[in-house]
């Protein structure tokens, strides 16, 4: 069974000013505070008319604006993301992204189920990582994780992620 929907666009870069990057051996994790709304996705994706069109459709109206942590996890190598999980007050989320570029499947998350979003997605980390990645199609990158150096990684990430959450808190 295939679960939530699969887009061709790729997601919006994580933005350098609001990332804290944590290497981990062979994996990198981003921590991102993030406010997302119509004209910052339109201008991420101004030179993408394709996937702005994509992301527009399935907007809604209005746009899409949220606010929250993403946690970024990004091969060290190619620089390629295979998971993330945005942890937003309204519509939290995840995504498995293909490498090839044209698969972006995004879940949604139920909050009934598994309570709080960024205590879920810090939890799938430190305990989901290798099968996660390879659901990705990142098998390759799995074989180098170094047991030792990710769970000092995902350490860190846990307390970014908090320090992060209380700031990305709209009034």
């Amino acid at each position: 069974m295939e679960l939530g929907t699969t887009y061709t666009v790729q997601p919006e870069p994580p933005d350098p000013r609001c990332t804290v990057w944590i290497d981990a051996g062979s994996v990198r994790f981003g921590v991102e505070s993030r406010h997302v709304d119509p004209e910052a996705l339109r201008e991420s994706y101004r030179d993408d008319p394709e996937g702005w069109a994509e992301i527009e459709a399935a907007s809604p109206e209005g746009g899409f604006s949220d606010d929250g942590v993403s946690l970024h996890v990004v091969d060290a190598a190619s620089g390629h993301e295979y998971l993330r999980f945005d942890a937003f007050d309204e519509e939290p989320h995840y995504h498995y992204v293909a490498d090839s570029g044209d698969r972006n499947q995004v879940i949604a998350f139920d909050a009934t189920a598994n309570g709080d979003p960024l205590d879920w997605s810090l939890a799938r980390l430190e305990a989901r990582l290798a099968p996660m990645l390879v659901r990705a199609g990142a098998e390759g990158l799995v074989a180098r994780l170094d047991d030792e150096r990710v769970a000092d990684g995902l350490a860190r990430v846990r307390a970014v992620a908090h320090e992060a959450a209380g700031r990305s808190q709209r009034p």
